[in-house]
């Protein structure tokens, strides 16, 4: 039997008990939040309670498992003498409970697929991805507008290397048009390709793309659905990880509509491994990811990063962190002494305690806690011992999974791929033809200059036009007739749908529109 956490309320979610019992306000979680501590000090812990209470709550979650742990919140909890005693210690019953849980993978071996196109992504999130420099970027982004005005979709990994080769064969013209473009360089951004290729990248890329409704789902009961990421093997390529979920965000950023404060968010976010995202990043990255975070708020949706130390992340962004949870941290070092001191000021001070000292002194479980109260008023730090889990703490077994996986609410939409004529099958036919035209002089230039009035590939990217919306709801039917086991035939659908040569119509996603602002 399910059984909720009594100690829940209809306004915030349990943590744990201090010298007050320690609340987070749910309609203030959309602000954020930050949980740091060195490791094996309880961060997973923490991260567990949080989206359980948010699940109980009725507010989906999304939150990458690193290590595997955070899948046993799929099964029912454990009574195991030392969680019934820790929960006795603190005034509390231990309630066994389980969560409906959605796994996700990047590669599809622990979990149903996520995929995007190579469009969705954009070329500066792809530059970052693999680690191009401002020249290489450059002619990525040439390559992103010849496709644009010869009306080719980027959708998978040889699509963009088709384009490339393109724009490597008409270097000389497109110089004159967009400014230089060597084969070098291209052969450069190729061999990257291949890297990306080689570390899974070509798994990710394709369709049918991910709908960012299948996270915000809620089970039968009421309850949200818990989405987990599948991330130890993600993990091995840290570039790809931090990039994908910066993708992710900036996605629901763009296609969610404006709510305002709500009394709860309408899906949490929690970023584990968080420093990976600022590692590195060029400036007008950084510019980006710090208004994505103050702006993606208005959105209801609530951004919760896991790091080890606070100052891994950059004042800018801790700076829209409302909700903090601190787990131990230990002064080994200079570094450590000074990421102790970082922590202690950033937390309202109690008089009660020498914040700076007792972040040294946690014992694993513990943490000190400030969250916003009132009108969104940090409140005073105090010493929490944070509640035990309801559901299982630890991972799931292969066959636990595999059965959550059959049964899930979308098994099938997204596991068989889908590959339709997109750019590298028009420039094969071109080729085939005899029919290869410069970057957008003559009839193909025409035609061009055609799809971009008619379908909007001309208009500022932050924009969809009706012909990008028509190809992405395309793509979503598409995929949703896969449920079943049932491929449709793309090519029929999509030129009914759009309309021959015209549908092919490039489809920017919603991030390159985002970073362009």
């Amino acid at each position: 039997m399910i059984a909720s956490a009594a100690t829940d309320t209809a306004e915030g979610i349990y943590l744990g008990k201090g010298d007050n019992p320690c609340y987070l306000t749910l309609a203030l979680a959309n602000r954020h939040g930050l949980v740091t501590g060195a490791t094996g000090t309880g961060k997973t812990v923490s991260l567990q309670v949080l989206a359980e209470g948010f699940a109980r709550a009725g507010v989906p979650v999304f939150a990458a498992d690193i290590k595997g742990d955070l899948s046993g919140i799929a099964e029912v909890g454990e009574a195991k003498d030392a969680i019934v005693a820790r929960a006795r210690d603190m005034g509390l019953t231990f309630q066994p409970d389980q969560f409906s849980t959605i796994f996700w993978d990047v590669f599809g071996e622990q979990g149903h697929p996520i995929r995007a196109t190579v469009s969705e992504m954009g070329p500066l999130l792809l530059s970052r991805m693999m680690d191009l420099n401002d020249v290489q970027e450059g002619v990525l982004n040439i390559a992103f507008r010849v496709a644009d005005e010869q009306g080719l979709l980027l959708l998978d990994m040889k699509d963009l290397r088709a384009i490339l080769a393109f724009v490597a064969e008409q270097a000389d013209q497109l110089t004159v048009q967009y400014g230089n473009v060597s084969k070098q360089t291209v052969g450069t951004i190729q061999r990257q390709l291949l890297v990306l290729e080689n570390q899974g990248g070509d798994k990710f890329f394709g369709e049918p793309a991910l709908d960012l409704k299948d996270f915000m789902r809620t089970d039968p009961d009421g309850r949200g659905m818990i989405n987990i990421l599948v991330a130890d093997r993600l993990m091995q390529n840290p570039r790809l990880y931090a990039t994908f979920l910066l993708w992710m965000l900036s996605e629901l950023f763009e296609q969610l509509p404006e709510v305002g404060d709500p009394p709860k968010p309408k899906l949490v976010f929690f970023f584990d491994e968080a420093h990976l995202l600022f590692n590195d990043a060029p400036k007008a990255l950084m510019d980006k990811i710090e208004q994505v975070v103050r702006l993606i708020r208005s959105k209801g949706v609530g951004v919760y990063f896991v790091t080890q130390n606070p100052i891994d992340v950059p004042d800018k962004v801790l700076s829209q962190l409302g909700n903090r949870v601190q787990h131990a941290l230990r002064a080994f070092t200079p570094r450590d002494q000074k990421s102790v001191a970082a922590a202690a000021e950033t937390f309202r001070p109690n008089p009660k305690l020498d914040t700076a000292k007792v972040i040294t002194e946690l014992g694993k479980g513990e943490a000190l806690v400030s969250f916003l109260e009132g009108n969104g008023i940090p409140a005073v730090v105090e010493r929490v011992m944070v509640r035990p889990p309801s559901a299982r703490i630890g991972p799931v077994s292969a066959d636990e999974r595999k059965a959550i996986i059959a049964a899930s609410p979308v098994k099938g939409k997204y596991d068989t791929a889908i590959d339709r004529e997109s750019a590298y099958e028009v420039l094969q036919k071109r080729v085939a033809g005899g029919a290869t035209t410069a970057g957008g002089g003559g009839v193909l230039g025409q035609i061009g200059a055609v799809v971009g009035e008619i379908f909007g590939t001309n208009v500022p990217r932050g924009k969809l036009s009706t012909g990008q919306v028509i190809a992405r709801n395309v793509t979503r039917s598409v995929a949703d007739k896969v449920v079943g086991g049932v491929v449709a035939d793309l090519g029929k659908s999509v030129g009914g749908s759009i309309g021959g040569s015209v549908g092919r119509a490039i489809v920017r996603g919603a991030l390159g529109g985002l970073l362009r602002r």
